[in-house]
């Protein structure tokens, strides 16, 4: 599982590396194109990058909603975490529960 913060820093860090900036000048809410200056082009070409570093398949209408440094980490984040796994059943409670009664008739042919 991927943590918020290697999220954050390796999307920051992209971000830094394209624009030759330091790392610590981008924030989260400084937004793509007004902020960093960002170009249609060049937005699209960073989040392919992301799209390669995660391991991830941005679909083409989510593209909108991602104008700012935070909502690519908070996207990212919530694409990457692993699903949650259903919740187990105790050992204490499937030793507990009835057992399926058997018929004592025998079948008859």
């Amino acid at each position: 599982m991927a943590k918020t913060s290697d999220v954050s820093d390796k999307i920051i860090q992209a971000l830094a590396d394209y624009l030759k900036r330091d790392a610590a000048s981008i924030q989260t809410t400084h937004h793509l194109r007004d902020d960093l200056g960002l170009d249609s082009m060049a937005v699209i070409e960073m989040l392919y990058r992301i799209e390669e570093v995660f391991n991830i398949q941005i679909p083409d209408q989510d593209l909108v909603g991602l104008t700012t440094v935070g909502q690519v980490i908070a996207y990212v984040q919530g694409r990457v975490a692993p699903l949650k796994a259903p919740a187990k059943i105790p050992a204490k409670a499937v030793a507990k529960a009835p057992a399926a009664k058997r018929s004592t008739k025998s079948k008859k042919a």
